[in-house]
Order: structure tokens, then sequence, then C-alpha cells
């Protein structure tokens, strides 16, 4: 978690330090050459939309594109919750307990 006044995609790189698997899935804020240099140099396929200020845009990844759609529903659905969406929680603790408990009301429904 970042603070409010800080991008997330600042803390990126430290991210990508513990990054694991085929495909590195984010939303449009990752959209940046250097995430996208740096998801490639790690082996893996940047699975991310593009930001809609981009003047150059890639083609679309038709192999992961259904999985961006599931993906992309669940956080849909996910920041319906009110205390995901506005994380009022003060430790990055609680908000990841919120998380999961938000995302097990998901999964059972």
């Amino acid at each position: 978690m970042t603070p409010g006044q800080q991008h997330e995609a600042t803390v990126a790189e430290e991210m990508l330090i513990h990054a694991e698997g085929k495909a590195l899935i984010g939303d449009t804020s990752y959209d940046a050459n250097w995430v996208r240099e740096s998801v490639r140099k790690l082996g893996m396929t940047a699975v991310i939309p593009h930001h809609p200020c981009r003047k150059r845009r890639r083609p679309p990844n038709r192999r992961f594109s259904r999985l961006r759609y599931r993906i992309e529903c669940f956080f849909h659905d996910l920041k319906r919750f009110r205390a995901v969406a506005t994380p009022y929680d003060k430790t990055a603790r609680c908000f990841l307990a919120v998380l999961q408990v938000a995302s097990m009301l998901l999964w059972l429904r």
C-alpha cells in the first residue's frame, strides 16, 4: 500500500522483484514503457490495458484477453464493497483482511 498522495506505480519496481509466473496482470496505471520493459526482462508477458492518453497503442494480446476480462470483472465486483473502494484501514494487515473477506463473499456468491 502506498500513501494516498503517492501513485502506486512508483513502487512497481519493488513489486516486480517478487513477481513469478508467465504473465503480469495490471491496470492502466501500470501502462508505462519502463514497466513493460521490466516485465519483459523477467521473461513474463505484460497483460496491461492501454492508458486512454497513450498515443501509440500496442496490438492486444489475444492469448490473455479472456483471462484479463475475468480479472477485470472480479476487480469491478470487489470495488463495489465500500471498505475496499475507500480503504479506511490504517494498516496493510487490516486492509488485506478486508480484501480476503470480500473475495470470499464474491467466491461464495
